[in-house]
C-alpha cells in the first residue's frame, strides 16, 4: 500500500513538472492577467461615472461587455495560475435573484381568452431579461473585485478610486452650477434645468454617488483618528463632498448625509474608553452607561443643529425652500390635469400592484408596464419607478424577491460585523466607512431610485466588497506552484 501511494505521488509530481515544462510562460501570464484585471476594474469604475452615470442603453451595453470580457480573462488567469480563491457565499442570494428573473420572463403559463396564448409572470419579459443581464454584470464586477483586491495596497487603490470619483463629480457639479449658461457643459446633453446636477440628469442620482463617497471618507476619518495628517486630508475631502451635496439641492441626499453622521455618532460610542474601569460597582457601571448615552444624545443634538446651520449657510434660501416644499410630494397635487405624479399617488398605486401579485411580483424591470393598471391618471405622466426601492422590490419580485434581497443584506451584516473586529486599524476603518456609505444609501432609497443608475450600483457593490473582504489582507501572496508572488502590497 505504501509503495502504491509513493508511486502515485511520484506520478503527480512528474505530471506537474511536465505541465510546467509545456507552459513555461504560465506564471508570467497569470501575473499579467492578475494586474490587468484589477487595474481594468478600477478604470471601469472611474469611466462609468463620466457619460451621465452610464444611463443610456449604448453605454450600459459597453459596460456589460467589458465586464464579461474581464470575467473570461479571469477564467484564463485561474487556469494559468491554478488558483481560484473566491467565496460565492455572500452573493448567492443575488445569483438566485438572477435565476428568478429568468423564471419570471419565461412564457410558462396559459393566458386568458379562448386562444390561451402563453404568457409569463413579468409584465415586460424583455425588460426582466435586461435587468438580469445587468445584475449579472454587477455581480461579476463584485466577484472580480473580491477576487483581485488581494492586498492592503489594492484596497487603498479601490478606496481612493471611489473617493476620487466622488471628488471629481463634486468639482464638476460645483463648476457647472456656476459656469453653465447654455445647453451642454463638457457633456453635450446636459440641460440647464435645476433638476440636473453634476454629470447626472437628476440631482438625486448625483446625491447617491456623493453620499457613498462621503460615507466612506467619514468612516476613514472616524476609524483612523490617530493619523492626524490623513484625517486632516480626509476632512477637507468631506467638506468638499458635503458642499457639493448641499449645492445639488437633493432633499433625500441631504437627509441621508445627516443620517450617516448620526449613524457614526451612535455607532462609535465616544466614551467607551473613558467609562471603562477594571473594578466598578453597580452604581459606577450605571453611571458609565448613563454617561455614555448622555454624551451620545448631546452629540446627536449638536450634529443636527450644526448640520441645519451648515445647510442654511452653504445652500442659502434655494435649498431651504426646496426642503420646505418636501410636503408637496406627499400631497394631492396636480389635480387639475389628473397626472397624479406625487410620491403619495405613486406609492398608493404601487401598493395596489403589490397586493395584486404578492408572491412573485410583476417582474424585475417590468414595473413601468405593470403600474399602468393601478395608476389612475390622465396618462400624461406614467411612473417609470416607484421612487422607493423597497416598494418597487416588493412590486417587482414579490415576497420571493424581497426575501432573497433580505438574505443578501443579512449575509452582508454578518460578514461586516466580523470585519469590524479586525486587528488591522485600516481594515476596520475601511469597513466602517463602507457600512456608513451603505447606510446612507439605505436611507435615501426610501424616497428615490439612485441604484437604478449604473455607476451608483457599481460603487454600491464595490462598497460591499470593501465591507466583507476576507481577513487578513496579505501584503505578500504566493499562489500554488509559485505562479504568483506579490511583494510590497502589490
Amino acid at each position: 500500500m505504501r509503495l502504491a501511494v509513493t508511486r502515485k505521488e511520484h506520478s503527480i509530481k512528474n505530471l506537474t513538472q511536465l505541465q510546467q515544462e509545456e507552459s513555461p510562460g504560465a506564471p508570467s501570464i497569470a501575473r499579467f492577467l492578475d494586474r490587468f484585471i484589477f487595474g481594468s476594474l478600477l478604470v471601469i469604475i472611474a469611466l462609468t461615472a463620466i457619460p451621465y452615470g452610464t444611463v443610456t442603453p449604448w453605454w450600459i451595453s459597453v459596460f456589460e461587455c467589458l465586464l464579461f470580457v474581464l470575467a473570461i480573462l479571469a477564467v484564463l488567469e485561474a487556469h494559468f495560475g491554478k488558483h481560484w480563491p473566491i467565496d460565492l457565499t455572500i452573493f448567492t442570494p443575488l445569483i438566485a435573484v438572477i435565476l428568478f428573473c429568468l423564471f419570471q420572463s419565461l412564457p410558462l403559463f396559459s393566458g386568458p381568452g379562448p386562444i390561451n396564448p402563453r404568457t409569463s409572470l413579468s409584465a415586460d419579459p424583455y425588460g426582466t431579461r435586461q435587468f438580469a443581464i445587468q445584475l449579472l454584470a454587477l455581480v461579476l464586477a463584485a466577484l472580480l473585485l473580491l477576487r483581485y483586491t488581494t492586498s492592503k495596497a489594492r484596497l487603498h487603490k479601490l478606496i481612493y478610486v471611489i473617493i476620487g470619483v466622488g471628488v471629481a463629480s463634486a468639482v464638476f457639479g460645483i463648476a457647472r452650477k456656476n459656469l453653465q449658461h447654455t445647453h451642454g457643459f463638457l457633456l453635450p446633453d446636459l440641460p440647464i434645468s435645476g433638476r440636473s446636477f453634476g454629470q447626472f440628469f437628476n440631482r438625486n442620482h448625483f446625491a447617491f454617488l456623493l453620499e457613498m463617497s462621503l460615507g466612506l471618507t467619514l468612516g476613514l476619518v472616524a476609524g483612523e483618528i490617530g493619523r492626524q495628517r490623513r484625517a486632516l486630508i480626509m476632512l477637507v475631502v468631506c467638506a468638499l463632498l458635503w458642499v457639493a451635496l448641499i449645492y445639488s439641492g437633493s432633499r433625500g441626499g441631504i437627509l441621508a448625509s445627516l443620517c450617516q453622521l448620526l449613524f457614526l455618532g451612535v455607532l462609535l460610542d465616544p466614551v467607551r474608553h473613558l467609562t471603562r474601569e477594571r473594578e466598578r460597582t453597580g452604581w459606577r457601571r450605571l453611571h458609565g452607561v448613563a454617561g455614555g448615552w448622555a454624551v451620545r444624545a448631546f452629540l446627536v443634538v449638536g450634529l443636527i443643529a450644526l448640520f441645519a446651520y451648515g445647510v442654511r449657510w452653504v445652500g442659502g434660501e434655494p435649498v431651504v425652500s426646496n426642503l420646505q416644499m418636501a410636503v408637496a410630494d406627499f400631497s394631492q397635487q396636480e389635480m387639475e390635469n389628473n397626472t397624479n405624479a406625487s410620491r403619495k399617488d405613486i406609492w398608493s398605486a404601487t401598493w395596489q400592484m403589490i397586493k395584486a401579485h404578492p408572491f412573485v411580483g410583476d417582474g424585475f424591470g417590468g414595473y413601468w408596464v405593470g403600474i399602468t393598471r393601478y395608476h389612475h391618471a390622465s396618462g400624461q405622466m406614467t411612473p417609470q419607478q416607484a421612487h422607493n426601492d423597497y416598494l418597487e422590490l416588493l412590486a417587482s419580485g414579490g415576497l420571493v424577491g424581497f426575501g432573497l434581497v433580505a438574505w443578501f443584506i443579512w449575509l452582508l451584516i454578518r460578514h461586516a460585523r466580523r470585519r469590524l473586529r479586525s486587528p488591522d486599524p485600516y481594515c476596520r476603518a475601511a469597513c466602517l466607512g463602507a457600512i456608513t456609505a451603505l447606510f446612507g444609501v439605505a436611507i435615501h432609497s426610501f424616497v428615490d431610485f439612485g441604484l437604478h443608475k449604473t455607476v451608483n450600483a457599481l460603487v454600491f457593490f464595490a462598497l460591499v466588497v470593501i465591507a466583507v473582504q476576507n481577513e487578513p489582507l496579505p501584503e505578500a501572496r504566493e499562489t500554488e506552484g509559485g505562479v504568483e508572488r506579490v511583494a510590497g502590497g502589490e
